[in-house]
């Protein structure tokens, strides 16, 4: 016999998931995760800084033959700013059989010579057979350290359609170029200081820093009732990142294609302006010169963490402050250095700008109608917290 309600029953076809839904959980879940984490993790905790021995492996780690290897990473340490990453293996007849230093996040791996396996230093096969290619903040500084510790100069420092570098060889003749960091995901390429009037803010810095806004990195925009720096962040892929952002309680415009890129204007979901942008030419370039410590003041340290980590990839280690937290990516500072501090009233970002001399600065800021505390030792600098004569928040800092 039929059961009638097997015959009657409508059949129930799957149903297709929701990419929205799906990332508004996603940033639920983040956010009371890394809630939950706040009110667990110490400040002891927080303030160390990843050890060369912490630094994992990539996919690919370069394994170099050198004609003296203690003698090679002395130079990368002098040269590149290298850590040395444990001890080094010794071998029985006297030779470096391993060693392992650090650059930046990757791990630079190290032999003495054993022609009776083939591994020959460049100087002493007749010349190198790769390059290697290291990103830093200033090329022309490390260029100049490496021939200083006994590097060859191939090729001075120079602009070119790539950005900024030169070429070494190092004393084992191994061929380095070395050039200026390009812009990683979830780092700042541009910044704008909203203010009410933007001349009278140009007034103001150029009194302050020197110079003016034509030409920075750094833009002036008016027209804002609420002082803020505007920061402008990289992604991948600007209308992904603009469909998190609406997921994670934000608002993003759509999407538009400029002279420089793609990007979309933002605000969080505290209420702070940002924008996102993508790009393979014609960056803005980072603002790491002319900023050096961006402060995302916020209510809810939490609530931005989430909204950061889901946006922007940001990962957090907590800072020196009480609700403070300094961002990431993977295991290493922004550039700019970049902070999120909770407990604010209003979010605002509020840069930092060094200064040769502290105490002429504070002295211009409060003669072009701005406010400025006594400077104060701190463990990164002098610092003295400011504010213009239209109420945007800064501070200065000489190191």
């Amino acid at each position: 016999m039929i059961d009638p309600f097997e015959a009657l029953r409508a059949p129930q076809p799957p149903v297709a998931p929701d990419p929205g839904f799906a990332r508004a959980l996603r940033a639920r879940i983040e956010r009371a995760l890394l809630a939950s984490e706040e009110n667990t993790m110490t400040v002891t905790e927080s303030t160390r800084t990843p050890s060369a021995e912490g630094v994992r492996l990539h996919t690919v780690t370069p394994y170099l033959a050198v004609a003296d290897a203690e003698a090679a990473v002395e130079f990368y340490v002098a040269a590149f700013g290298a850590q040395r990453r444990g001890e080094p293996i010794m071998m029985p007849d006297g030779r470096v059989g391993h060693v392992e230093i650090v650059l930046g996040d990757s791990v630079l791996m190290l032999a003495d010579e054993y022609p009776e396996m083939g591994l020959l230093a460049p100087v002493t096969r007749g010349g190198p057979t790769q390059s290697l290619l290291v990103e830093v903040d200033d090329p022309d500084a490390v260029v100049g350290r490496a021939v200083a510790a006994g590097a060859v100069l191939e090729r001075p420092v120079a602009d070119s359609p790539h950005g900024r570098g030169g070429v070494v060889l190092d004393p084992a003749g191994h061929r380095w170029m070395v050039s200026a960091a390009g812009v990683r995901p979830g780092e700042v390429v541009y910044a704008s200081l909203w203010t009410p009037e933007s001349a009278r803010a140009e007034r103001f810095y150029g009194a302050v820093l020197g110079g003016t806004a034509e030409g920075s990195r750094l833009g002036m925009s008016g027209g804002h009732a609420h002082p803020t720096l505007m920061a402008c962040y990289a992604v991948p892929d600007v209308d992904a990142a603009a469909a998190v952002v609406r997921a994670a309680g934000g608002h993003a415009s759509d999407p538009s294609d400029q002279h420089y890129g793609r990007v979309a204007d933002c605000v969080d979901d505290q209420g702070l302006p940002f924008a996102l942008w993508s790009g393979t030419s014609g960056s803005p370039g980072a603002v790491a010169e002319e900023v050096a410590h961006l402060v995302l003041h916020v209510p809810d340290a939490g609530r931005a963490r989430a909204f950061y980590g889901t946006v922007l990839g940001w990962g957090f280690r907590p800072g020196g402050t009480v609700d403070g937290w300094n961002a990431l990516a993977g295991d290493t500072d922004l550039r700019p250095r970049t902070s999120v501090w909770g407990g604010r009233p209003t979010a605002a970002a509020v840069p930092t700008f060094t200064v040769a001399d502290l105490a002429a600065a504070v002295l211009a800021v409060r003669a072009a109608g701005g406010s400025a505390s006594e400077p104060e030792e701190r463990r990164f600098g002098t610092t003295a917290d400011c504010a213009d004569d239209q109420g945007g928040r800064f501070q200065l800092v000489q190191r």
